[in-house]
């Protein structure tokens, strides 16, 4: 327990991501960020007991992946964010002495001290009121140490850390269906439990205003008993209150258990979305799947709301319907004879609403789609001119989507209309039936009890009505699910958290006889390619449009895995690797890269939070944004809005190289990341790229092969087939598909005025 000092955090952080001064301080750096080993005290206390209650459970977990501001200590919400990254459950929660005495034949149980520093709890004594506790930096074979209430409380406050392998299907995995949203519904047992017994005492309070009242016609006013009005009256009001109380507890109590699903239900989605494939996203449409989405609020409405109070009404229900059957049992059959016709009116018009429905659902999905993607285009809309086109396709789908939702309307009204008369007659006619009864019933059947069955009959009635039109209700949030479920529960990415193996990348690269077809289509992208890249080589790919250059970057993130052949690295199969781990040990800059809202520095160092304004500047400048980005009013600071409008393609494209770089990726990818950068900038990019690719692998995508000279190997593809792959001089004396691309982009150099040869004659003819 002495060694858990939270003193030595800082030698956990890797005091840089990125190195400006050459391969050698690269090296260092890289070698600072990797973790020490464990018994020489290199990780914070609190990191090594992580690491240990892990191995219990047969998890590996990578200290690289748990990010920390340099000189902080890691708290429980870092360390659980940690742990449920890596596939684990873990949560943090306050104990006392009593629940810590409680976890008997569990697994490690972390206490945070009040120090910094960490205990694992492995065991517990009850009958001599002690907990076993070791030093996660001891070795396993050291005995734990018993430790009573009065020393623990004096450096423990309570903070404790549980952690466990996930068993079975986990939540996150489960498919999204109604069953599933009931389940959430379930783990509220306490909660449903104290809203079940507020609604029967509730149902019970309920029968007394009618026995009263009854009590008040057929006594009071017969006999005129002013004392027992009095006493009444006092009841009354005591019921009154009480009710009040209960019924405001309940509605707390609703609107609590609401929040808590509502906040898992919207954590259950967003983890989903994440862990969907690119594929995905890349052809399905934005505004669709937005749409689509939203229906879960109606299914969570639907339970916490129409469901919820069905169900209560029932309980209610449940109580009443024999009261009434005792008041009067001819009106109390009547009562549920019209239920029972409006139940049967609603389930006949069910089938052909359900058919209308979907017209609605299709129609709306369609004007989603339509206006997110206007939304997202609106660039391209205002610099076209597109707005006529774009408002007659938005008035097309907006009528098309009123006539779906009139037909529905329409058809809609036609159960009303014919239940109708049976709901009035309920609450009417059997008021008229009732007093006819009470006048021609010669068994003296009294006035007060006709009062007191108008009242709770339209208590009754309204659960039954409530009842059969649930049916109908349910048809509407059977399609939301049936719609939201379409985007949920399509394929995951396969072992995204916790499966396949983390080794530690350096950068060699092998692709064996690799072939891979995108879906839906013939033609293979990449047709039996094979080629090796040693590690911390430059490596250029080139090609025609189409002849699979980014496919091979999709390939090595791991973006697309149903290919033949085998891709590895530093011969690890690349399926048989965690995909997470894959993904940190990539950086990544494509084309049209995407910044998020937000400061200048906050975008650079979006995956590593914990480092300093000093990584940001090292970054920016390796990758020429250094010099724009002081130019800016708040410099780093300053603020990026959504779509970076104040940003131009150049800058957008360095602070994209700036974000790669931060992380100091093993392997770094340029997907025609210069495309966008003028002369200038991409003169400075390519200046740096030798600094750049000091110590990694770097592979660059690019049309302009001018970029490519310095590269240790070009790979030349055409139609998904390497033709080639060697120096950029070899390729130019032995490849003649790279000799003719390297011609069409040079050939203005032999021409008069620096001019393309293509357009002198034009030009000699003043055109």
């Amino acid at each position: 327990m002495q060694g858990s000092s939270g003193r030595d955090t800082d030698k956990t952080e890797a005091p840089s991501s990125v190195s400006d001064a050459g391969s050698a301080q690269a090296d260092e750096a890289r070698a600072e960020d990797r973790p020490v080993d464990d018994a020489a005290g290199g990780l914070h206390p609190r990191i090594q007991a992580v690491l240990v209650a892990a191995r219990y459970y047969g998890h590996e977990l990578d200290p690289t992946e748990f990010r920390m501001p340099k000189g902080a200590v890691p708290q429980a919400a870092d360390l659980t964010a940690w742990v449920q990254a890596a596939g684990m459950w873990a949560r943090g929660v306050r104990l006392n002495w009593r629940q810590l005495l409680r976890l008997k034949d569990t697994g490690p149980v972390l206490l945070l001290f009040k120090d910094g520093g960490v205990g694992l709890l492995v065991g517990v004594e009850p009958d001599q009121n002690v907990v076993l506790l070791k030093d996660p930096g001891q070795p396993s074979s050291e005995p734990a140490v018993p430790v009573d209430e009065l020393r623990l409380a004096q450096v423990w406050a309570g903070e404790t850390v549980l952690l466990r392998a996930e068993r079975g299907v986990a939540e996150t995995d489960a498919p999204f269906s109604f069953g599933w949203v009931v389940a959430l519904v379930m783990k509220e047992r306490r909660s449903m439990r104290d809203i079940g017994l507020a609604s029967l005492t509730l149902s019970f309070l309920t029968i007394f205003p009618p026995l009263l009242i009854m009590s008040v016609v057929d006594r009071v006013l017969s006999h005129r008993s002013m004392s027992t009005l009095v006493l009444l009256t006092a009841i009354l009001v005591v019921c009154s209150v009480f009710e009040i109380m209960l019924t405001y507890a309940r509605r707390m109590i609703v609107l609590i258990v609401g929040i808590r699903l509502d906040a898992q239900i919207n954590l259950h989605i967003f983890n989903r979305l994440l862990r969907l494939p690119l594929e995905y996203f890349e052809r399905a449409r934005s505004g669709e799947t937005m749409h689509r989405i939203h229906q879960v609020h109606k299914v969570r409405d639907f339970v916490t709301g129409k469901l919820l109070s069905t169900f209560l009404d029932m309980m209610t229900l449940l109580v009443l319907l024999p009261f009434l059957f005792w008041l009067n049992t001819a009106l109390a059959w009547m009562v549920v004879a019209c239920a029972g016709l409006i139940g049967l009116v609603i389930l006949a018009y069910l089938r052909p609403l359900r058919v209308l429905f979907g017209h609605v659902v299709r129609a709306e999905t369609n004007k989603a789609a339509i206006l997110s993607e206007t939304v997202y285009g609106i660039r391209t809309v205002k610099s076209l001119a597109l707005e006529p086109a774009r408002r007659t396709l938005w008035d097309a789908q907006v009528a098309a989507s009123g006539q779906a939702r009139l037909a529905f309307g329409k058809l809609g009204n036609w159960p009303q209309l014919v239940a109708a008369p049976i709901e009035r007659f309920m609450t009417v006619g059997i008021v008229v039936v009732g007093a006819y009864m009470a006048l021609v019933d010669n068994s003296g059947y009294q006035v007060g009890a006709l009062f007191a069955f108008m009242m709770l009959s339209s208590r009754v009635a309204q659960p039954l009505v409530g009842l059969a039109r649930l049916i109908e209700d349910y048809e509407e949030v059977g399609a939301a699910i049936g719609e939201a479920a379409g985007v949920l529960n399509r394929p995951l990415e396969t072992n995204a958290a916790s499966g396949g193996v983390r080794p530690r990348l350096s950068g060699a690269i092998t692709f064996e006889d690799v072939t891979f077809t995108y879906p839906n289509t013939r033609a293979p992208a990449l047709e039996k390619l094979s080629f090796d890249l040693k590690a911390g080589s430059m490596l250029g790919i080139v090609g025609r449009s189409g002849s699979g250059k980014s496919t091979v970057t999709r390939l090595l993130q791991g973006i697309n895995r149903e290919y033949n052949g085998s891709v590895k690295i530093d011969g690890s199969d690349l399926r048989e690797i965690n995909l997470r781990h894959l993904r940190q040990s990539f950086g990544v800059v494509l084309q049209d890269n995407f910044l998020f809202r937000g400061s200048i520095r906050e975008n650079i160092i979006a995956d590593r939070p914990g480092l300093t304004i000093e990584d940001v500047v090292r970054a920016a400048r390796l990758a020429g944004a250094e010099e724009f980005i002081e130019r800016m009013p708040q410099g780093y600071e300053t603020l990026i809005e959504e779509g970076s409008p104040n940003l131009s393609g150049g800058q957008r494209q360095r602070l994209a190289i700036a974000r790669a770089l931060i992380t100091d990726p093993r392997i770094l990818i340029l997907d025609e990341a210069t495309s966008a950068l003028d002369p200038e900038s991409e003169a400075l990019v390519n200046a740096n790229l030798q600094r750049i690719a000091s110590g990694r692998t770097m592979i660059i995508v690019s049309h302009r092969l001018s970029s490519l000279t310095e590269c240790d190997q070009i790979l030349v593809l055409e139609r998904g087939q390497m033709v080639d792959m060697a120096p950029h001089r070899t390729l130019l004396e032995r490849c003649a598909l790279y000799r003719l691309l390297w011609a069409q982009q040079t050939r203005y150099m032999d021409s008069p005025g620096g001019r393309p040869a293509a357009l002198m004659p034009a030009a000699a003819q003043g055109n």
